[in-house]
């Protein structure tokens, strides 16, 4: 079977169904099965569980999808779209109309066979009434999801979707049993290579693998994993380097030496779309001005947290939010420069001065986070622009700053594709556009570069949507930051680290083993 990139999928109009061998790891020994992993995870929270409508942050991303449950489909860690629930998929010429083959012999944790009516009922969880999930954007695009047989599930589409295909990997996307969602989601019963033993919410998690898996000989090498939440940075490195846990996330990058000159870690570190940012809620005052924001962005000096908060892992943003590992990612569009004269100007003409803002940050949002938002402080005070740093508690940071503070630290993983990615955070009335932003070419855009199949045509929407974020848009994207994360030398991997999210692209339960 053969494996389609995002590039080469409407070409083809089907995917593939078997998923590839893990190969040899990167020390040239192959994968084995045995052996508990220790994983210790910043991003977690008490208020966590195994609905995925509401995952945002690592943890609970990590333990989930690829762990204890699956999507219909996987962005394998080379970049490449292959089938997890879901064995092929074809388009009709328009892309309005997906028909997707599912594997057979499928079963749940309780014994329940995996089927048709799973995959409804578990996309239905996202547009239901009440329903906060992020991935609402998703499956509300879906006019009609229909059952052809056990096994076969046609999806109509309101507008074509090029990358519909690569939507169903979306981590929200969970496949619950039907009619036992609420005990799926309160037990953690899914299809994945792990069942769930001990769940104790932002402190730990235990899991063991299942026996007669449909990945067998692919996927899952560890007999269990021990997950837990550790999100003090200090704590995290500190028990990598002292042997308690065997694989960390998010290093901290002024406690690197340390670890590099330490022979039995591995710092492992991938350029993704990973961006950093400073959303303000545009229907507030004063973010509600264009002046406003437009002196912001030439407020911030850029190249000065890329230097001091990723110490050089990562490279200078544009307040758009597609990345460099996109297809479609603006290279060439005008860089903006840290211009203190610049912004003083522009709030002249616009009658503006004394301009006084809050911006709430903890390093929950991302490492550094609150040394970044004094760094735009100590910048933007050369232009007269006065911010006052509010730090936040770590805890409840996402359910009580994101959101609902006028202006705050964030950080965004990045998408494999850029309607995807503009979809989920900026299209209007989503969840989780956290700028509130609204501007009618800009949407107008979004819609029409979703249904192209013309690769140059979508690259010429895609290039003027970056434009116009950057010009206009109510969130400052400062930098890309590099995934950088850890492992002690008791972990192998293939020597192909993910690069859509942390962890191997979050991945890190199936795709490792024991050395």
């Amino acid at each position: 079977m053969t494996n389609f990139s995002r590039r080469g999928l409407l070409k083809t109009g089907a995917a593939a169904g078997v998923l590839a061998a893990t190969g040899a790891s990167a020390d040239g020994h192959g994968p084995k099965r045995g052996g508990t992993a220790k994983i210790g995870l910043a991003g977690a929270n008490t208020s966590d569980s195994w609905d995925g409508r509401t995952h945002s942050d690592s943890y609970m991303i990590v333990t989930a999808h690829g762990c204890v449950f699956d999507c219909l489909t996987e962005v394998a860690a080379d970049g490449t779209l292959v089938g997890e629930l879901a064995e092929s998929w074809e388009a009709s010429a328009d892309a309005k109309t997906w028909t997707f083959k599912l594997r057979s012999g499928v079963t749940f944790h309780n014994g329940k066979a995996f089927g048709a009516d799973d995959v409804i009922a578990s996309l239905q969880l996202h547009t239901a009434e009440g329903a906060k999930s992020a991935a609402k954007p998703i499956v509300a695009a879906i006019n009609e999801m229909k059952k052809v047989d056990d096994l076969t599930v046609e999806f109509t589409l309101a507008a074509g979707n090029a990358d519909f295909p690569f939507l169903m990997s979306d981590y929200h996307l969970l496949m619950y049993p039907a009619g036992m969602e609420d005990e799926a989601i309160a037990n953690g019963i899914g299809t994945g290579l792990y069942k769930v033993e001990v769940f104790e919410p932002g402190v730990r998690t235990v899991v063991s693998r299942v026996d007669s898996h449909y990945k067998d000989g692919s996927a899952g090498w560890f007999d269990s994993i021990e997950f837990t939440a550790i999100n003090d940075s200090s704590a995290r490195m500190n028990a990598l380097m002292t042997g308690q846990i065997d694989a960390a996330n998010r290093v901290d990058f002024k406690t690197e030496p340390l670890m590099r000159a330490n022979p039995n870690i591995t710092v492992f570190e991938v350029t993704g779309n990973q961006h950093y940012t400073f959303p303000m809620l545009t229907n507030v005052a004063p973010f509600d001005q264009l002046a406003v924001r437009k002196a912001l962005k030439h407020a911030i000096n850029r190249q000065e947290m890329v230097d001091k908060i990723l110490l050089g892992h990562g490279a200078v943003g544009n307040d758009h939010p597609i990345g460099p590992a996109n297809q479609y990612y603006a290279a060439d569009l005008p860089q903006l420069d840290y211009d203190p004269d610049m912004a003083k100007k522009i709030l002249a003409d616009a009658g503006l001065s004394d301009v006084s803002v809050q911006l709430s940050a903890s390093d929950a949002a991302f490492s550094g986070a609150v040394d970044a938002a004094q760094l735009y402080q100590a910048s933007a005070a050369a232009a007269g622009i006065n911010i006052e740093v509010v730090q936040e508690p770590a805890d409840g940071y996402w359910s009580n700053v994101w959101l609902k503070k006028p202006w705050c630290a964030c950080y965004w993983s990045g998408r494999a594709t850029e309607d995807w990615m503009f979809s989920t955070a900026y299209e209007s009335g989503v969840p989780w556009n956290d700028t509130a932003w609204e501007n009618a070419r800009f949407q107008e855009l979004l819609l029409s570069g979703r249904a192209e199949l013309d690769t140059a045509k979508r690259g010429e929407i895609y290039g003027e949507m970056q434009g116009i974020m950057s010009a206009e848009g109510g969130t400052i994207v400062p930098m890309y930051a590099n995934y950088v994360d850890a492992h002690s030398s008791k972990l192998a991997n293939s020597g192909t680290i993910g690069n859509l999210w942390q962890m191997d692209s979050s991945r890190i339960a199936e795709r490792w083993w024991m050395a």
